[in-house]
């Protein structure tokens, strides 16, 4: 091998030192540097396999939490309804200790149709105005009874059924009016213009005050009703009523107001339907709480 040829061999990718060496060595050095050094991104772009990955990541995650933050809201609403039935119940205490003892009544003056524990109304066809209603001086500045959250809408519907309950209802059969025995386990109505005194009821925290209630009256959906039907009629306890308890918060269960002035929630056991009207109790959780096929958690006894 000659002098030549040494001179001209160099080693694979060294640097050219030709114009004294600069530019090879700056080439060199620009091949070393790293992106971020350099101040720029590495170049980057998702393909069409990670996009559907990350998409598919983001559907389970929403699958997972949407049922929860849908129990959570549900959950907040029944909560927000007992707070309601139960400042009803108080109200409906509040008013016992001012008129001797005697609880609200449900529906004075029954036949004439113009007058219930949450409103009055000029006119058997018109609505029930909530700011008239019996119970409004105990019920705080706001006065009308306070709808629950879980409720739908009022329907277009018949003014009989029964706007400005808010979706609650009263004990009307055995605590809004005033019954007579008459044997053979038959009562009679003797006075709707009162309630029954307070004292006459023996299971205060397991009787009935109000209840989330509503009425199948029709197939569009179920209409605000004013009373908690019991399971038989005291002046006819061998016809079954239409069902009233409406069942509307998680798991079909109902907020319950006791004359202890206790809240709490009950599971539908059962319902049926007599016929009489279109909608379908069964379709709209509307039946009642309890095993007992019977008046027990009403009645006065």
């Amino acid at each position: 091998m000659n002098r030549r040829s040494v001179k001209t061999m160099r080693p694979l990718g060294a640097p050219s030192f030709k114009d004294g060496g600069r530019t090879g060595v700056t080439e060199a050095y620009r091949s070393l540097q790293s992106p971020t050094l350099k101040g720029e991104a590495p170049a980057h772009a998702f393909t069409l396999v990670e996009l559907l990955v990350v998409v598919s990541i983001v559907a389970i995650l929403l699958s997972i939490l949407l049922p929860s933050l849908r129990g959570a809201r549900e959950e907040a609403k029944a909560t927000v309804c007992a707070s309601n039935i139960r400042q009803i119940a108080l109200a409906n205490l509040g008013y016992a200790t001012e008129y001797n003892g005697r609880f609200c009544p449900g529906a004075a003056d029954f036949l004439e149709n113009k007058s219930r524990w949450h409103g009055k109304r000029n006119k058997a066809d018109e609505p029930f105005d909530g700011r008239e209603g019996p119970l409004v001086p105990y019920l705080g500045t706001e006065g009308a009874i306070r709808s629950c959250p879980s409720f739908r809408d009022p329907l277009d519907q018949p003014a009989a059924f029964e706007r400005a309950s808010g979706g609650y209802g009263y004990n009307l059969a055995y605590l809004g009016r005033e019954l007579r025995d008459i044997g053979y386990g038959f009562q009679v109505v003797e006075n709707d213009k009162t309630g029954i005194q307070s004292e006459r009821v023996r299971r205060p925290a397991d009787t009935v005050m109000f209840a989330d209630t509503a009425f199948a009256v029709n197939t569009d959906g179920p209409a605000e009703y004013s009373f908690a039907e019991p399971r038989y009629l005291p002046t006819n306890p061998s016809f079954r009523s239409d069902p009233s308890i409406h069942f509307r918060h998680t798991q079909k269960k109902a907020n319950v107001a006791w004359v202890d002035g206790h809240v709490d929630r009950r599971k539908l056991m059962f319902t049926w339907s007599s016929g009489l009207y279109l909608g379908n109790p069964d379709a709209h959780d509307i039946g009642w709480f309890g095993k007992s096929d019977d008046n027990q958690f009403f009645d006065l006894r």
